[in-house]
């Protein structure tokens, strides 16, 4: 039983976590970035609706510590992600338009009205979704306290935010914007990991 509870975590925390955005393709090495460039393409980067990408995710508690291969498809009025790894959970998949969300894993299917609402009725807590689909993109969710330090680039490197610790460990180039590629969260004895192995700004219509 602490198993499965210890897997269906693993899936909501993880899937929950990567309810926000940002898009393109194949990541290019951390080795080009200037000054004046995060400034530059703040406008670009609050415009930005739909993506899919692949990457690994990773869970940490006192109890337990897993990993995931992750596929996120997002787009204004529909999102899903696959997850999938080690640790015997087989495909996860999490999706939602706006007033269902849904999570079928091989023990079911579980849904609520939004994913908060899901977290709470499978974990009994709750993550700060609306906060993430900003944090995700290098971020501060708007209208609310928060302390943000910034590299010698002028890029975010530590967010602190509604009790959460962001650092910003690693970055892409996208296109013309730079965007977060590895990603450390931390709240109490939680820890996150996210790191981005690809990404696609316009996906198939059909998927």
């Amino acid at each position: 039983m602490q198993r499965r509870h210890s897997i269906r975590l693993t899936c909501l925390a993880m899937g929950l976590l990567l309810l926000a955005g940002c898009a393109s393709r194949t990541p290019a090495p951390d080795t080009q970035r200037a000054a004046g460039q995060w400034e530059a393409q703040q406008e670009r980067l609050a415009e930005l609706q739909d993506w899919e990408l692949k990457g690994k995710a990773g869970l940490r508690t006192p109890q337990d510590s897993t990993s995931a291969n992750l596929d996120w498809l997002q787009t204004p009025y529909y999102f899903r992600i696959l997850l999938s790894g080690p640790f015997g959970s087989g495909r996860s998949v999490l999706e939602g338009r706006e007033g269902r969300v849904s999570l079928t894993t091989g023990e079911g299917r579980a849904e609520a009205e939004s994913p908060q609402a899901l977290m709470q009725q499978e974990l009994g807590w709750s993550l700060p979704v609306s906060a993430l689909t900003d944090w995700i993109r290098g971020l501060p969710a708007a209208d609310r306290p928060h302390q943000l330090e910034k590299d010698e680039l002028g890029f975010p490197a530590h967010l602190e935010q509604d009790g959460w610790e962001i650092d910003y460990r690693d970055w892409s180039r996208v296109g013309e914007l730079w965007l977060p590629r590895r990603m450390k969260l931390t709240y109490d004895d939680l820890v996150v990991t996210l790191v981005v192995t690809r990404w696609q700004p316009e996906p198939d219509e059909d998927a």
